[in-house]
């Protein structure tokens, strides 16, 4: 049986097919089959194993969870809306404690207590 060498194009170096653990929004969906670049290690998975985690994630009720949102003015303060899927997932309620804060110009990471 002939083994195919795939090669990364980035880097033009071999890779190695393998099971890889893949999370979406923080959720681990399982291990799927993909191929990891020898020298930067990236990882590219299969058309199969890409069919598999939409299945997944579509079944686990988390597909598609990034959403748009605007930020509004509550008397001096911004605010930023959460949709309700988000919130629902979350189980988000009016008056829990978050933590907020900005990771560089362009991210705002918001963890709930």
């Amino acid at each position: 049986m002939r083994v195919e060498t795939r090669y990364n194009e980035m880097c033009n170096e071999k890779m190695e097919r393998k099971k890889t653990t893949y999370a979406y929004s923080g959720v681990k969906l399982g291990t799927f089959d993909a191929d990891i670049c020898f020298k930067c290690g990236e990882v590219f998975f299969t058309e199969k194993a890409s069919d598999e985690i939409d299945a997944k994630a579509k079944e686990m009720g988390i597909w598609g969870f990034e959403k748009k949102s605007k930020i509004t003015y509550s008397g001096n303060s911004l605010m930023v809306r959460i949709p309700n899927a988000i919130s629902k997932f979350l189980a988000l309620k009016k008056g829990r404690e978050i933590t907020i804060r900005p990771e560089g110009k362009k991210k705002i990471v918001v963890e709930i207590s």
